[in-house]
């Protein structure tokens, strides 16, 4: 059975765009039929990849508005992306008066999910009804978090808000896990971090951590994933692992 999995962190710059791309990339490798979902108005998904999206109707913009079914658009064999635009930065206001409006992206997900056997939803920073409706579509949420002192400070409401969607919209949502990004093992306050959130969230935490790797930074230049990027360099490495990891607990 195929798995929705919305990436979260209502902090910026903590690489859910780029977990999202390359853990889809990672299972795809390992022979998955993978679809990736751009849920954010800044696109950084869409651009990552260099897709050129002409008409917005073709976007998950288009889609929420009820202008076009899903259109998903192959990277590689197995591994496709349903695109967004700037015009997706409207659609909370857009959407705030439809009824059912926390489900739409559920009712556009449904007829799709069999076809693939994981979707990754890359969400906007924030806790709008973006990420409501992809919380609201979700089996899992996973949550990128930076190993900076600053990006633990929201975990605690982030999964306080999890919870409450669990309880009013998706009985059937679980965390799937929390997992370190940007990570130097040389770094004390890195290694502080890390032992922070196992001492408070201790039975969400991934051990698969993302080391801080210049590769990954570079990729998006390019167009490409890490693993058609650099396919040797710790960031495709440290993926693999990832997925291997989510796998294992699938």
């Amino acid at each position: 059975m195929s798995k929705i999995i919305t990436l979260s962190n209502h902090k910026g710059g903590v690489g859910k765009t780029t977990s999202t791309i390359n853990i889809g990339a990672a299972l795809n490798q390992q022979g998955k039929r993978v679809l990736l979902i751009d849920l954010d108005p800044q696109a950084n998904l869409t651009q990552s990849l260099r897709l050129a999206v002409g008409d917005p109707a073709a976007t998950i913009y288009g889609a929420l508005r009820g202008m076009a079914p899903l259109q998903p658009l192959e990277i590689v064999s197995g591994f496709e992306v349903i695109p967004s635009t700037l015009d997706l930065s409207g659609a909370e206001i857009e959407l705030s008066s439809e009824a059912g409006r926390e489900f739409i992206l559920k009712e556009l997900l449904d007829p799709l999910r069999s076809r693939y056997d994981c979707v990754l939803i890359d969400c906007p920073p924030s806790l709008g009804l973006l990420t409501l409706n992809a919380l609201a579509a979700c089996d899992q949420v996973l949550i990128p978090l930076q190993a900076e002192y600053l990006a633990t400070q929201g975990l605690a409401k982030l999964l306080e808000v999890i919870e409450k969607i669990q309880k009013r919209l998706n009985k059937s949502l679980v965390i799937g896990g929390i997992f370190i990004t940007q990570y130097d093992g040389r770094k004390v306050l890195n290694r502080n971090v890390v032992e922070t959130v196992a001492a408070h969230f201790a039975p969400y935490l991934l051990a698969t951590k993302i080391r801080d790797n210049v590769a990954l930074a570079e990729s998006p230049a390019t167009g490409l994933d890490i693993f058609r990027y650099s396919p040797k360099s710790n960031g495709a490495e440290d993926y693999t692992a990832l997925a291997q990891e989510l796998l294992s607990k699938w």
